[in-house]
C-alpha cells in the first residue's frame, strides 16, 4: 500500500513488518545469535522447600572453574591405565566450534615433572566432548553423522542398532575377584560368567583406545534411582548419538545445578559400540564382549551397538549395590492408586506385565526396574523401554502417544516417503523398541516414588492351562514362585509341534541378577511381612485345556481380577485349596465366571487335566533342583520351608 507524503509529495512504501537490521557483520555472527545459553535438560522433579540445608549448600564455583573440573573428571574417565599420555580433552563439536588452544584443554595423566614422557600421536590430538546434549542437539548429530537415522512422522528418531538387535547374554562377563568371589552367584544356573581382572583391563584398554581415537565422543552424566538417599551417579561414554539419546531417556536426567556439582561418577560405562573385542583374548567367545568390573565400578562394551546392553548392565549393578544397603532391587512394573496403594507386577515376556501395570486409573511409578527400601518403592530409571512389535493406538494408547519428538525408535520399518512406522513389520527384527522419558506417560508419578507395596502380583502365562486365573500365596509360596519365575512359550509355527514349553527365569529376571535368587526371595518375604503386603499368582494364559485345545483367559477377566486385588475385595473372599500346588483359589470374583476360577472345571477331559498338572509340577520340581541345596541364613530351615511350598505329588 502506498501513502503520499504531504510535504514532498513523494510516494513512500508502508513497511508494516519493518525492523532494525541484525547486529551481525558475518554469517557466523548471525548464526551465533540463534542460540542462547540455557539450563541442561533435566527430569521434572519436586523442588526442595526453602529453608533446608539443600543438596548443594556448599559455595558454587564460578563457571570457568566448574568447567575445568568437569573436563578433568572426564579426562580421568578416558585415561589409559598403561600410558602416561593421551588426547587433550575439549568441549564442543569439532565441526561447529573452533579448536581450543592446548592451554584450555585438559590432557590425560598430566604430570608436573614429566618432560621425559614420550610424545605419541594420541597425545598430540584433541578429543571433543559432547557433554549431556539435549535431544534436539542429538537429533542433529544423528541425522548428520549416523547412517540409518531418520525422523519419523510422529517426530521420533528411528535408529539402527547394527548387526545385534538384542542382548548377547553369552558374551557377558563379570570380574571374579576377592570382593565378588563369595558375594556373587556363580556356577550352574547363574547368568554371571567369570573373567579375571587382567582380561577386563585388556578389554577396557581396547575400548578406551578406540574412543580416544575418535574426533568426538558423547558423555552423559546422569542418575539411577529416584530415592535421593540411595541415588547412584553414572557416566556413559559412547561413540554414537543414538546411545547418548537412549541413555538420556532411560536414566534420570540431572538439573543444571546437579550437573554443575556432579563430580566423580559412582560407575562408568565405556561403550565402544561396533568396535570388536580381540577374539584371541582369554574368555572371549565371539567379537562381542560386555564386561562388568564391580571393584573398579566400570563396564566395557565391545562389538555390539544394541543400546539395551547399557540399560541392563546398570540394572545388574543395582542388583549388586542395593542389597548391600538392605534394599531390594526388583525386575517389576509398579503403579499406585489414588489412595496411595502400591502394587508390584512381576512377569516375563508375554505375560501382560506392561499392559496390566499401565492403568489409566492408576499412577505409573515405573514399567521395569524398582527398589524397595525402608522409604518405600522407587523407580531406578528415568524412562521406559517398550516393545513396539504389533503396537496399535487402540491397544496401547499411552505407549503410542509417547512415541514423539525425543523418543528413540530402534530397528523399526517405515514408509520411505511419509516416514510412517509399520509396527507389524519384522524385516529388521521382531525386537523393535521405543525408549522415551517417563514423563511422556500422562499419568506417570513424578517423582517416581511411592509408599510400601500393598500387593505383589506374580504374572504367568500358563499355556498348559492348569494354573488358576488367580490364587493367593503365603510367604513360603511367594518365595517359591518368585524364585521359579515361570511362564510358558508356544511352539506355534513349528510344524507338527503344539506342545507348550515351560520357561523359568529366577526372580523373573535371571539374566540380570548378581546374587543367589534365594537372597532376593528372602528379602522380598521379609519386606512383605514387615509391611503387610499380600502376594498373588495370576495366570494370563490358557483355561479349559492346553494351548491348541483350550482358550486364552480373556483380558477383561484378568483386568477384573487385578481390580479386585487393588480394591482389597479379594482379601475378603472365601477360598478353596487345590491339589498338587496347594494354591488358595477364591470361589468368586466380581465380573469373572465362577466356573473358570478352578482350573479343572473348564476341562472336558478331567484325566487329561490331572496328567497335565502332574507334568507341569514335575517341570517345576526339576527346575528347582539347582536351588535346593542352597542354605539361607545360619541353618536350612528357610530353605526347607520354601521347598515345602512347591508342588507335592
Amino acid at each position: 500500500m502506498a501513502t503520499e507524503n504531504v510535504d514532498t509529495g513523494v510516494n513512500e512504501i508502508c513497511h508494516d513488518d519493518s525492523a532494525a537490521p541484525v547486529k551481525a557483520q558475518t554469517i557466523d555472527e548471525l548464526h551465533s545469535l540463534q542460540k542462547k545459553k540455557t539450563s541442561a535438560p533435566n527430569t521434572p522433579r519436586i523442588k526442595q522447600q526453602a529453608g533446608g540445608d539443600g543438596l548443594f549448600s556448599s559455595a558454587i564455583l564460578d563457571q570457568e572453574d566448574r568447567q575445568k573440573q568437569q573436563l578433568k573428571s572426564i579426562s580421568a574417565s578416558l585415561a589409559s591405565l598403561t600410558r602416561e599420555t593421551g588426547p587433550k580433552v575439549v568441549k564442543g563439536d569439532p565441526l561447529t566450534k573452533k579448536p581450543e588452544s592446548p592451554k584450555a584443554a585438559v590432557s590425560h595423566h598430566q604430570h608436573p615433572t614429566a618432560p621425559t614422557v614420550p610424545v605419541t600421536d594420541s597425545s598430540l590430538k584433541f578429543i571433543h566432548i559432547l557433554y549431556n546434549l539435549s535431544p534436539a542437539e542429538l537429533y542433529e548429530q544423528a541425522i548428520r553423522y549416523e547412517k540409518g537415522s531418520f525422523i519419523t512422522s510422529s517426530g521420533a528418531l528411528a535408529m539402527l542398532s547394527g548387526a545385534k538387535t538384542g542382548r548377547s547374554p553369552r558374551d557377558k562377563r563379570v570380574v571374579k575377584d576377592k570382593s565378588t568371589e563369595d558375594d556373587l552367584w556363580w556356577g550352574k544356573g547363574s547368568p554371571n560368567i567369570e573373567m579375571d581382572e587382567h582380561t577386563f583391563t585388556v578389554n577396557r584398554e581396547r575400548a578406551v583406545d578406540y574412543l580416544n581415537s575418535l574426533e568426538k565422543v558423547y558423555v552423559n552424566d546422569q542418575f539411577l534411582n529416584w530415592d535421593p538417599e540411595n541415588q547412584i551417579k553414572v557416566r556413559i561414554v559412547s561413540a554414537r548419538a543414538y546411545h547418548s539419546l537412549f541413555m538420556h531417556n532411560m536414566c534420570i536426567r540431572p538439573t543444571a545445578e546437579e550437573l554443575e556439582n556432579f563430580g566423580t561418577p559412582d560407575f562408568t560405562i565405556y561403550n565402544a559400540g561396533q568396535f570388536p573385542c580381540n577374539r584371541y583374548t582369554h574368555y572371549m567367545t565371539s567379537s562381542t564382549s560386555i564386561d562388568i568390573n564391580l571393584s573398579r565400578k566400570e563396564m566395557v562394551i565391545l562389538g555390539t551397538q544394541y543400546a539395551g546392553e547399557m540399560k541392563k548392565g546398570l540394572f545388574g549393578l543395582m542388583h549388586y549395590l542395593m542389597p548391600k544397603r538392605q534394599i531390594l532391587s526388583l525386575h517389576s512394573g509398579c503403579n499406585m492408586g489414588k489412595d496411595g496403594d502400591v502394587a508390584l507386577f512381576f512377569g516375563l515376556s508375554g505375560t501382560g506385565k506392561t499392559t496390566l501395570s499401565t492403568d489409566q486409573n492408576r499412577y505409573l511409578i515405573g514399567d521395569d526396574e524398582h527398589c524397595w527400601s525402608d522409604n518405600g518403592v522407587s523407580n531406578i530409571e528415568g524412562g521406559c523401554y517398550a516393545k513396539c512389535i504389533d503396537l496399535s493406538r487402540e491397544k496401547e494408547t499411552e505407549i503410542w502417544n509417547a512415541i514423539k519428538f525425543g523418543t528413540v525408535l530402534e530397528n523399526v520399518v517405515f514408509d520411505e516417503h511419509t516416514r510412517e512406522v509399520d509396527y507389524t513389520d519384522k524385516s529388521v527384527t521382531e525386537n523393535t523398541r521405543a525408549a522415551y522419558p517417563i514423563e511422556y506417560i500422562p499419568n506417570a508419578k513424578i517423582p517416581c516414588v511411592g509408599p510400601h507395596p500393598k500387593n505383589v502380583i506374580l504374572l504367568s502365562c500358563d499355556a498348559f492351562g492348569v494354573l488358576p486365573p488367580v490364587s493367593k500365596l503365603n510367604l513360603a509360596q511367594t518365595m517359591y514362585h518368585f524364585i521359579s519365575g515361570y511362564t510358558a512359550l508356544i511352539a506355534g509355527t513349528v510344524e507338527g509341534v503344539k506342545e507348550p514349553t515351560a520357561t523359568f527365569s529366577a526372580c523373573f529376571g535371571a539374566a540380570f541378577i548378581m546374587l543367589h535368587p534365594t537372597k532376593y526371595a528372602a528379602m522380598l518375604a521379609e519386606k512383605m511381612q514387615q509391611h503387610g503386603a499380600t502376594a498373588w499368582l495370576v495366570n494370563t494364559g490358557w483355561s479349559g485345556g492346553s494351548y491348541g485345545s483350550g482358550s486364552r483367559i480373556k483380558l477383561p477377566y484378568t483386568r477384573k481380577i487385578i481390580d479386585a486385588i487393588h480394591s482389597g475385595s479379594l482379601l475378603n473372599a472365601s477360598y478353596t485349596k487345590t491339589e498338587v500346588f496347594g494354591l488358595e483359589i477364591p470361589n468368586e470374583v466380581e465380573g469373572v465366571p465362577s466356573e473358570i476360577l478352578h482350573p479343572m472345571n473348564p476341562w472336558a477331559d478331567k484325566q487329561a487335566y490331572k496328567d497335565t498338572l502332574l507334568k507341569l509340577a514335575g517341570l517345576f520340581r526339576k527346575n528347582f533342583d539347582v536351588f535346593a541345596n542352597y542354605s539361607i541364613g545360619k541353618d536350612s530351615s528357610l530353605t526347607e520351608e520354601i521347598l515345602a511350598a512347591g508342588p507335592i505329588f
